[in-house]
């Protein structure tokens, strides 16, 4: 795996050159070791062939000189073996063992031959075999019989035969007079073995490095197209599409370049209209952002009316109650003040009518506040103002104008603030339509005699963490299904009846809360309820060292 990682990082030419060589030197080793080791057994047979014919023919040379023991006949018979190099010695023995004629020195030990010359005589024929000499070399032995022909007459047709013809009653018998051991050096074969592996090595290196040679102005040739190509390429990546490969060939590499070149003029032509165009696109991107800004403010202030206008009537009634008390209290003063002369009326009635005059100033105040509400709520900003935003007092004004709604439907709606929270960063008018909207579905998704809770709760800061704050709405409603709960912040998605909602709400609520920094998230069960949970950041306030340091700077 290592040796493949290793490849992927090498180049074209040398992933051709490499493997290529490597077989190719495996192949030679292979080969050269193959024709070694054959040329050394037949060096071995060679040798083996020749002693076996000079030992056969000094048995049949030596016949005679061994019938009649004749020394000096078999001495002249071993002088002709000192001509041959690879002879180390012969010695020749009658039957029982007396050497009748022997020449140069046997190297082996005589206990390591006397197995081959007592298996030769046991079977009557010629053997041989591999010692190992005193002097560290290696030598052939080899043992034969001398063997004579003997004519054995029967007596049986010897009278029948005879003067007639002899040959007929006679018959010859081969008889063992006496051995012959020949010890020849096997020196010359591994010289000879040495030699050849040397040659087969200059021949397998040789022919290795021709071939490599070759293979590797081949692939070079071959590569070298390939080559340019990446060049041009690169070219190509760094912008500079005027490159064009020159290739005549008209193989497979040469209608790649044709394609190449093709491609770059269609690269450079598509270029130039993309810049061309882009002259033009940023215009077009201002143009299109205007409109979509103005899109989505359009959308944002149409959910905003489809809340007020379901806000209108509990506002109304809201209304409804300190106006006519304001008109009461107002007429009952005035007929007073009519029919009375102020400097007449004693004092009890003058703190009756300030009462009355104090009532009407609550009351009015009270209208005043659900009217600066409901216009907080509904005015159009096109631009978005962050400031520090008290998330608790912008709930209580959210829950102001909302909570005449949950007893006109007989619900109840449970407020449950933590205090002293820290502020956001954040607009206020945004984030009451997020409240808003999500109160009043829950409104809508919960029954009767039901209770939609509120919570809000602070975590606080953590290491780099700047804490936040938490806000939870929860209904005991018919629950939101599964497969529904992954589309509810998709625009116009809603399981309203038809004409009661636009399906905007929780999708432009999404939008706020992410231009916000924070999220959204809901959790819904059939039949128990949902609760939407709203997470908006909270500032992390520099150390005073750090402010320190930065009005330092400031100054300077």
């Amino acid at each position: 795996m290592t040796f493949l990682r290793y490849s992927f990082g090498l180049s074209l030419r040398l992933k051709f050159v490499l493997p290529i060589s490597m077989m190719l030197i495996i192949s030679m080793l292979i080969i050269s070791g193959y024709l070694i080791n054959r040329q050394s057994e037949s060096f071995r047979r060679e040798l083996e062939s020749n002693g076996e014919t000079m030992i056969r023919m000094l048995a049949i040379n030596s016949e005679s000189g061994v019938l009649f023991e004749s020394t000096y006949e078999l001495g002249d018979l071993l002088d002709v073996l000192s001509g041959f190099a690879q002879v180390e010695y012969c010695l020749i023995s009658n039957l029982e063992g007396t050497v009748l004629a022997n020449t140069g020195l046997n190297p082996v030990d005589a206990d390591l031959v006397t197995s081959l010359r007592e298996e030769s005589r046991a079977e009557h024929n010629l053997n041989f075999d591999y010692f190992e000499a005193r002097t560290g070399g290696e030598v052939l032995v080899l043992t034969a019989p001398i063997t004579t022909e003997k004519e054995v007459m029967n007596r049986e047709t010897l009278g029948l035969i005879g003067g007639v013809d002899r040959s007929v009653g006679a018959s010859s018998v081969s008889e063992t007079i006496g051995w012959i051991e020949l010890g020849m050096s096997v020196e010359t074969v591994h010289k000879a073995i040495s030699e050849a592996k040397l040659a087969a090595i200059l021949l397998a290196t040789l022919v290795v490095i021709t071939t490599i040679v070759m293979i590797i102005f081949i692939v070079s040739a071959i590569t070298k197209p390939v080559t340019e190509l990446v060049e041009a390429t690169d070219q190509i990546s760094r912008g500079d599409f005027s490159t064009r490969v020159e290739i005549e060939q008209r193989d497979e590499i040469g209608h790649l370049a044709n394609t190449f070149n093709r491609m770059t003029e269609s690269l450079k032509q598509s270029r130039d209209e993309i810049e061309q165009y882009n002259r033009t696109l940023e215009e077009k991107i201002i143009e299109r952002t205007a409109q979509l800004e103005e899109a989505q403010a359009q959308l944002i202030q149409s959910e905003k009316l489809s809340a007020i206008g379901q806000l209108a009537a509990g506002v109304a009634h809201e209304l409804n109650n300190p106006l006519g008390g304001i008109l009461g209290y107002a007429q009952f003063t005035l007929e007073k003040l009519r029919k009375n002369n102020p400097e007449e009326n004693p004092p009890k009635e003058i703190q009756s009518y300030i009462r009355y005059v104090g009532d009407i100033e609550i009351q009015a105040r009270r209208c005043k506040t659900i009217v600066q509400n409901l216009l907080r709520f509904s005015r159009t900003s096109r631009t978005v103002e962050f400031e520090d935003v008290d998330v608790n007092k912008t709930l209580e004004e959210t829950v102001s104008f909302v909570e005449h709604q949950f007893r006109i439907n007989q619900m109840e709606l449970a407020v449950h603030l933590t205090r002293d929270i820290p502020k956001v960063r954040g607009n206020a008018g945004q984030l009451q339509q997020v409240f808003t909207n999500l109160i009043i579905n829950a409104m809508h998704a919960s029954q009767k005699g039901s209770t939609v809770s509120i919570h809000s709760r602070y975590s606080p800061a953590l290491g780099e963490f700047g804490g936040t704050v938490e806000l939870a709405i929860t209904d005991t409603g018919h629950g939101i299904p599964k497969e529904d709960l992954k589309k509810i912040f998709e625009p116009f998605f809603t399981t309203k009846e038809v004409g009661k909602g636009t399906g905007l709400g929780l999708s432009v609520s999404y939008g706020i809360v992410k231009d916000h920094g924070g999220e959204i998230s809901v959790k819904s069960e059939l039949g128990k309820g949902t609760t939407f949970t709203i997470v908006l950041p909270v500032q992390k306030k520099a150390p005073e060292a750090d402010i320190m340091k930065e009005t330092d700077r400031k100054q300077v």
